[in-house]
């Protein structure tokens, strides 16, 4: 496969001298920058950016034919996400400051210095692309509806939150860089994961490895691949996911369960775009998109140093998050008919006519499982289902076990909030109740980061949960 160039909008650079060019050319390549194009006459600048999208600029001040300050002025005026480096051999405090007045980003002196030069196009270049996604979101949210409805086919839903979802995937969708994909367990992250990929039209597989509990030897070989003898067992030369991937997407589920050295490389590939193979001396380039996806409190284990913050906003540049099952109750019927005809097919039963008073007990059900437990709730219905039409009572002792008071007894008490909202005052211990119950949910039980987003020591919240009798 034809290795996709860097970056992926091109750089224009434009100066009267030939050799200037040629200098800059050689530079950026030794430099693994090779998307780039080179002008010598200022008054075919213009026209290019009309034709073609770029991401940086960089010209020349003292040209002949057009001025650069011109050039400048209709540039920011017609492609204003583009970002605009200038090169002049005049070391003027007042052309600089008339160049930062119009918006440039960089300000070099010549000679350029080459690792200022790659410094600097690798910075604008990041940033005029993120423009241009931004762009390109804004455009895509402003149309109304979803443009692919068949791209969302296997996400049943017709709740508003999820359709802006679909919306914002199909905007970011093209874009290379990382998405992460947050929410409870069973939201369906990889369905979504999935939809970004067929949204972005890659010509290359979907990959998909739980880095969950994987120790950094196993997630390097797992990701990276090895070389033959790179450790003992380590018979022959093996691919590693990363280049299974190429031209399509790595998706790596349980993100935030990945421990700190595995972390570090993740983010070199992250930024670089390059990993070496254990046992290699030698670097490979990635050529696959990234998507991430977690059920975990990424921000409490930032707080508690489990996670690393640059990874974090690096994967975060596009986030979708999932509302859980109890957010969109308004998908009940449509969930429940399609996985009572998925269930009755896959038992050779005929699928079970189910009146909307089957249902109304599962909308005081809190689905800690969100869908995957609805979807496995419906599978024993079905099983048990000897008729045409599914007994009205068929979810009742679920709800009964499962709905709001026992999701109270599990997750704290949601009256202190009743309470507030209509004016009245709870007690203390019951407010504490619920933000423990609630502290410990956000951090999947985790005591250590509940206890650090309540900000008390981790002893005194196991000694509180002890005292009320609380798991």
């Amino acid at each position: 496969m034809t290795p996709q160039p860097y970056p992926r909008l091109p750089i224009l650079i434009v100066d009267d001298e030939e050799d200037v060019l040629l200098s800059y050319a050689m530079t950026l390549r030794m430099n693994r920058i090779d998307n780039f194009e080179l002008c010598s006459d200022s008054r075919e600048v213009v026209g290019r950016i009309d034709r073609r999208d770029y991401s940086t600029l960089m010209l020349d001040m003292a040209m002949p034919h057009i001025n650069g300050f011109d050039i400048i002025d209709i540039i920011r005026e017609r492609h204003p996400e583009i970002v605009i480096i200038v090169v002049t051999g005049s070391n003027s405090v007042d052309t600089a400051v008339e160049c930062m007045k119009r918006g440039v980003f960089d300000y070099l002196l010549k000679p350029v210095e080459s690792g200022r030069l790659v410094t600097s196009l690798r910075n604008a270049s990041e940033l005029g692309e993120l423009r241009m996604e931004n762009s390109s979101l804004r455009t895509h949210m402003l149309s109304s509806g979803v443009r692919r409805p068949e791209l969302f086919s296997s996400i049943i839903s017709v709740n508003e939150s999820m359709r802006s979802i679909f919306s914002y995937i199909e905007a970011i969708a093209p874009s290379p860089r990382p998405v992460l994909i947050t929410g409870e367990s069973g939201t369906g992250k990889e369905l979504v994961a999935r939809a970004v990929h067929a949204a972005g039209r890659r010509t290359g597989r979907f990959v998909a490895v739980n880095v969950g509990g994987l120790d950094d030897t196993m997630f390097s070989d797992a990701l990276f691949g090895h070389r033959k003898g790179a450790f003992t067992g380590a018979d022959a030369d093996r691919r590693g996911l990363i280049e299974n991937a190429s031209g399509g997407t790595l998706f790596l589920d349980e993100i935030g369960t990945l421990q700190p050295p595995s972390q570090v490389k993740l983010l070199r590939l992250l930024q670089e775009s390059e990993y070496y193979a254990l046992g290699a001396d030698s670097v490979k380039r990635s050529e696959a998109s990234v998507i991430a996806a977690t059920n975990e409190n990424i921000e409490a284990a930032m707080v508690a140093g489990t996670f690393r913050n640059d990874l974090y906003y690096r994967l975060m540049t596009h986030h979708i998050h999932l509302p859980a099952l109890r957010e969109r109750l308004d998908d009940l019927p449509l969930l429940v008919s399609h996985f009572a005809a998925e269930a009755a097919t896959l038992l050779g039963k005929t699928v079970p006519v189910i009146s909307s008073r089957v249902i109304e007990p599962l909308r005081r059900c809190s689905f800690p499982g969100n869908v995957r437990e609805l979807q496995a709730l419906v599978f024993d219905a079905v099983t048990l289902c000897n008729e045409r039409e599914m007994a009205e009572d068929a979810f009742k002792e679920y709800a009964k076990n499962h709905g709001e008071l026992a999701a109270a007894g599990r997750c704290g008490s949601t009256q202190p909030m009743d309470m507030l909202r209509e004016g009245a005052i709870p007690h203390l211990r019951d407010v504490e109740d619920y933000l423990i119950a609630e502290a410990l949910r956000r951090c999947n039980n985790s005591q250590t980061l509940a206890a650090e987003m309540l900000g008390i020591s981790q002893s005194t919240l196991s000694r509180r949960i002890r005292s009320d009798g609380n798991t």
